[in-house]
């Protein structure tokens, strides 16, 4: 997630600018930049890297009175110094750092070339201080504006124009943005941290705000120029509780961020008809496709895993699917309508990397899932489908599994479309994934999840149990509780209890059920009267509303009614919330587990 700090007011050294960047690493980015104003002098200087990379090639003692600094986390463009914000116009007078996705940047930018403008980077964002170039008539606020009306995803911007150096305009939409002020400067920034050493008293502005900035006044409107008063807040958390929002821990920040990463995910993914777009995927031949390869490790597995139940009951296909550490020693076998689709969070996981090399080398094509621009698995694949989630800091996953599961989902319906396939189902399944993150964010809310969380604390074992696509839901919720917690959490299909892991069951051996209304709802009941005849205890997660379910379990953990077969999403964040409540009142950091690490580079 890339990280904006501006400031502007009283005379400051460019230092100051760097330090705010500093406070914002905890975020993650692989470039960074400054552009300052020095008079009526624009300078910028950009570098790949960390802020130190840019402090050795920036002069920091040099006093300004304005500037806009960045750090960015790839997602049009790989990672280099053109690529790296802030980006500036054809005169070099305006300059802009950009967080989020700008969904009509090739159209804007087409249309932009034709008349003349002169493109440096590969990024969306450079398509904005284009447009205000083309919409300045000296003011800077009204072209901020005007171009603000014909950009379509998700930004939060700022911007400087070396022809007006005491005015900085700030807005947003979809990416958070917080503006402070005191006696000599004001200052925007992507969260309070680089803001707090000037000033506790904030605004975080709300989508549709701009923040029109002059000296160290403000003022705060809409995209349509009308004046509006926005709450102060005042902050009293210490800088490193403000590097994690207010929370405690990473990992509880980066659950209540996964509505956001959604939308992130979304963003250029659905057309007016509800149909999925994937551009990048017509070189494939998707129509000819007959067996799908899936290659992953430990939580990809488990998205991949829905996936292939997904797939198999809306394609006519066969999905085969491996954890990449066996996948790779194993013989290959590639045919003409083989696609293989590889899953890696960081791009790097040493056993997927190989197992893609293995298919490349066996003749065949790779799509790969990922959330980071430029890693060796993106290079080496034939085409990548990007999480856009941002980073991630809590070393057990928790937005980006949401986040592969969501591509996953777009591309099954993708291909149900190409295939010809397309029914009233999947555009109510489509209706239902734009709606997701509202439904998310009331799962989050649910207090019951840490109430539960309480009772089973102190317990050594968990049984998670689900049936068909849920299966993998409940091998990733034994995953989430083992990895954070050291709970030896084991997760099986339902079905199979009778073959052996039933044995395991006493009143010490609790179970985590997954019983919504679906098509196994019967079947699952069954399953949860069985664990309970072994007098162990249940914590089931139902569909809301569900008050049968109630007389056979000990906890019940409601959410909402969604299509059956999206319910893996739904249960996501439960699974995630109810093991990190777990690890925290046990007194483990759920941040930095045990023995592990947030990529697995070696094998």
């Amino acid at each position: 997630m890339c990280g904006i700090v501006a400031i502007i007011g009283h005379e400051f050294k460019v230092t100051e600018l760097i330090e705010g960047l500093k406070k914002l690493e905890y975020r993650g980015y692989d470039s960074a930049g400054i552009a300052a104003l020095n008079g009526n002098q624009l300078i910028v200087t950009k570098s790949v890297g960390r802020v130190d990379a840019l402090r050795t090639v920036i002069e920091e003692t040099k006093v300004i009175k304005s500037g806009i600094a960045h750090t960015r986390w790839a997602t049009h463009g790989a990672p280099n110094d053109t690529n790296a914000h802030p980006h500036t116009d054809c005169t070099g007078k305006i300059a802009v750092v950009h967080n989020g996705i700008i969904e009509n940047y090739q159209e804007l930018k087409t249309e932009l070339i034709s008349r003349g403008h002169v493109f440096k980077s590969e990024t969306d964002t450079e398509v904005i201080s284009h447009l205000i170039e083309e919409n300045f008539k000296g003011d800077l606020y009204q072209a901020v504006i005007s171009t603000l009306k014909i950009l379509k995803g998700a930004f939060a911007i700022a911007v400087i124009h070396s022809d007006m150096p005491n005015v900085m305009i700030g807005a947003r939409k979809g990416s958070p943005l917080v503006v402070g002020c005191n006696d000599k400067y004001c200052v925007l920034a992507s969260d309070v941290t680089p803001i707090i050493r000037y000033t506790r008293d904030v605004i975080f502005l709300e989508d549709g705000d701009v923040v029109y900035i002059e000296g160290n006044k403000m003022r705060i409107t809409d995209f349509s120029g009308n004046t509006i008063v926005r709450k102060h807040t005042q902050i009293t958390w210490d800088e490193s509780a403000a590097e994690k929002g207010g929370f405690k821990h990473f990992m509880l920040k980066e659950i209540h961020e996964v509505p956001e990463a959604i939308e992130s995910a979304l963003v250029g993914r659905f057309g007016q008809d509800f149909e999925p777009v994937m551009r990048e995927l017509d070189e494939f031949n998707l129509e000819s496709v007959k067996r799908i390869l899936l290659v992953a490790c430990g939580t990809s597995y488990h998205a991949g895993l829905v996936f292939k139940y997904f797939a198999e009951k809306y394609l006519d296909v066969d999905v085969l699917i491996d954890v990449a550490s066996e996948f790779r020693y194993r013989p290959i076998r590639i045919t003409p309508d083989t696609l293989t689709i590889a899953i890696s969070q960081s791009g790097e996981t040493a056993d997927t990397l190989e197992s893609i090399r293995a298919v490349k080398r066996a003749g065949g094509k790779v799509i790969a899932i990922s959330n980071v621009v430029g890693s060796t698995i993106t290079r080496e694949s034939d085409v990548t489908l990007y999480m856009n989630a941002g980073p991630e800091i809590g070393v057990a996953a928790s937005k980006t599994y949401v986040n592969q599961l969501i591509l996953l989902y777009l591309l099954g319906l993708y291909m149900v479309k190409k295939r010809g396939m397309w029914a009233n189902e999947h555009t109510e399944i489509s209706k239902q994934l734009i709606d997701l993150p509202r439904l998310i964010k009331k799962v989050i809310s649910n207090k019951t999840i840490e109430s539960a969380a309480d009772n089973y604390k102190n317990y050594h074992h968990f049984m998670y149990i689900g049936r068909g696509i849920n299966t993998a839901t409940a091998l990733e919720g034994a995953l989430k509780l083992k990895e954070i917690s050291y709970i030896n959490a084991v997760g099986y299909p339902a079905g199979e209890l009778k073959h052996g892991p039933i044995a395991l069951l006493d009143p010490k051996f609790p179970v985590f059920a997954f019983a919504p209304k679906d098509s196994l709802y019967e079947k699952m009941r069954s399953n949860i009267e069985e664990t309970r005849a072994r007098n162990a205890r249940i914590v089931t997660v139902a569909t809301e509303g569900d008050e049968e379910l109630k007389k056979i379990s000990h906890d019940v953990i409601y959410v909402p009614s969604v299509h059956e077969d999206i319910y893996p999403l739904i249960f996501a964040p439960v699974i995630q919330l109810f093991a990190y409540h777990i690890a925290d009142k046990r007194g483990y950091d759920p941040d930095k587990p045990r023995n592990l690490a947030k990529s697995v580079t070696v094998e």
